[in-house]
């Protein structure tokens, strides 16, 4: 949990699903996708929007359709319903970024098996409204997004001394400039993912250390 302050509702999920509660260093949900794209950072940004996209629509409609849903088969439905959206992002994708697309393969659509969507429709959208869901799931999104790039550009500076496929480290260094190899390679995601999880953590510990501090200054 947060240090307490008062937030709106909005505000509150944005801090939450960015930081205190964020799916990839919290809830340690969707990491598989480090493995597959965060070795560049075009097809990393593009996977990360279609999950956030995909995210929020799906919760919103999850939630508009709460009450007309039989519990017994709602997992089915809410598949469903994510399975609408992700086929939608792909259909966009082959018809204007071809190119993104062939390189993204089967993982677009493996967007419907990552754990987070299903994790905010039952964990959220089932008792929010579904606006208030939106916002969630497209939040989410954005807490997932930015860790993955983060990993995204220490692999593809280091790997391939280019960011968004524009020379960089190669254009400065010129043939002095060594990729590291082990950033192409996917286990070095799941080293940067353990990384970014230990380096969180440590924050947090360390902000509501302060927090319990001021407050107990403060009486």
């Amino acid at each position: 949990m947060s240090p307490a302050k008062k937030r709106s509702p909005a505000a509150e999920i944005l801090v939450q699903n960015l930081w205190w509660n964020n799916p990839i260093f919290i809830q340690v949900l969707g990491i598989c996708s480090t493995l597959a794209v965060t070795n560049n950072l075009t097809n990393t940004a593009i996977m990360t929007i279609g999950v956030s996209l995909t995210t929020a629509f799906s919760s919103m409609s999850i939630s508009a359709m709460n009450k007309l849903i039989p519990n017994k088969v709602r997992m089915i439905v809410q598949v469903l319903v994510i399975s609408f959206y992700v086929i939608i992002i792909d259909i966009v994708l082959r018809a204007y970024l071809p190119d993104i697309s062939r390189s993204l393969g089967p993982y677009v659509g493996l967007i419907i098996t990552n754990c987070i969507i299903m994790g905010r429709a039952e964990g959220f959208a089932r008792s929010n409204p579904p606006l208030l869901s939106f916002w969630d799931g497209l939040t989410s999104g954005f807490g997932y997004m930015a860790v993955l790039m983060l990993i995204a550009v220490v692999r593809e500076i280091l790997g391939f001394g280019s960011l968004f496929g524009i020379p960089v480290l190669t254009s400065l260094m010129g043939e002095a400039f060594t990729p590291w190899t082990i950033m192409i390679m996917a286990p070095s995601a799941f080293f940067l993912v353990a990384l970014v999880i230990w380096g969180a953590k440590t924050m947090q510990e360390n902000m509501k250390i302060a927090a319990k501090a001021s407050q107990g200054g403060a009486k």
